[in-house]
């Protein structure tokens, strides 16, 4: 009896194993696992890969797409920073250079681009600093109720754009910031930046309309855990004229170290000790 138990049995199990030539049922899972072959070969059967293949892609369903069926959107690549090009100063773009001559924007101590781009206006700065630079759009040549806009260097090594308003002689954080399509880099002891901000806007306080002509405020120093301090030098420079954005220029400043010759009283030193040598001692 026993024996008889054991052979209903074993012939079962060779039944369900396909030993004994019976078909599987179509809706057995080994015949779902029952396909072609690579190249669409019949007979050719691979069910632990087959079924590897069938968990892996219900997994990364599950886990990149969203609860509607879509997938999840994934960040865009990060491209390097693009360098200043000064050989478009003056023809496709306006320029403001500050330090020694024939300085470039990674040489001058202070640099400023400008251009329009259909309703926005894209600046460049860069400024020989760890800490931040500075653009500000003024309606006389004084510091003091000025929209500015500065590039940061924080901490973490991430150089952030932010919108200042100077309440004398003193900058003020303004929660909205026009910046956008912002970059920054901070490299061989240089902030650098590119942000675009519009032409027009609604007209208050501390937010200028760009397409009216400013004088332009030009500063930088040094910054404390991402917060900007006074700036390096007593009296930064100042545009000589107001600027339009309309309107591009390719401005040279030189700085104090190259202004001696620009000084009244070196020149009537000068033209005296001209005078001197050309006459002789009596």
């Amino acid at each position: 009896m026993i024996f008889l138990r054991w052979l209903v049995q074993l012939l079962v199990l060779l039944i369900h194993g396909g030993w004994c030539g019976v078909a599987p049922s179509p809706t057995d899972e080994g015949a779902l696992r029952t396909g072609h072959g690579e190249h669409g070969e019949p007979g050719h059967q691979e069910p632990h890969k087959d079924s590897y293949s069938t968990f892996a892609s219900e997994f990364l369903e599950s886990r990149y797409l969203s609860d509607d069926g879509y997938p999840f959107p994934t960040a865009p690549p990060v491209d390097p920073f693009a360098k200043i090009k000064v050989s478009d100063c003056g023809v496709t773009k306006g320029c403001i250079r500050y330090g020694k001559p024939g300085c470039d924007a990674e040489t001058c101590d202070y640099f400023l681009s400008y251009r329009r781009i259909g309703t926005d206006v894209e600046f460049e700065m860069s400024a020989d600093t760890d800490g931040w630079v500075a653009v500000g759009f003024s309606s006389d040549k004084k510091m003091g109720g000025d929209d500015v806009m500065a590039c940061v260097h924080d901490d973490n090594g991430r150089v952030r754009i932010h919108h200042f308003y100077n309440v004398g002689q003193w900058a003020k954080e303004i929660k909205r910031n026009p910046a956008r399509d912002e970059e920054g880099i901070f490299e061989n002891n240089r902030v650098t930046c590119r942000f675009k901000r519009p032409l027009y806007v609604p007209r208050e306080e501390t937010l200028v309309d760009l397409h009216l002509s400013w004088y332009y405020l030009f500063a930088w120093g040094p910054a404390i855990q991402g917060s900007i301090t006074r700036h390096d030098i007593d009296s930064p420079p100042v545009s000589e004229h107001m600027i339009s954005i309309y309107k591009y220029v390719d401005v040279f400043m030189p700085s104090t170290a190259y202004q001696t010759f620009n000084s009244p009283l070196c020149l009537l030193l000068i033209v005296a000790l001209t005078f001197y040598l050309l006459m002789g001692t009596p």
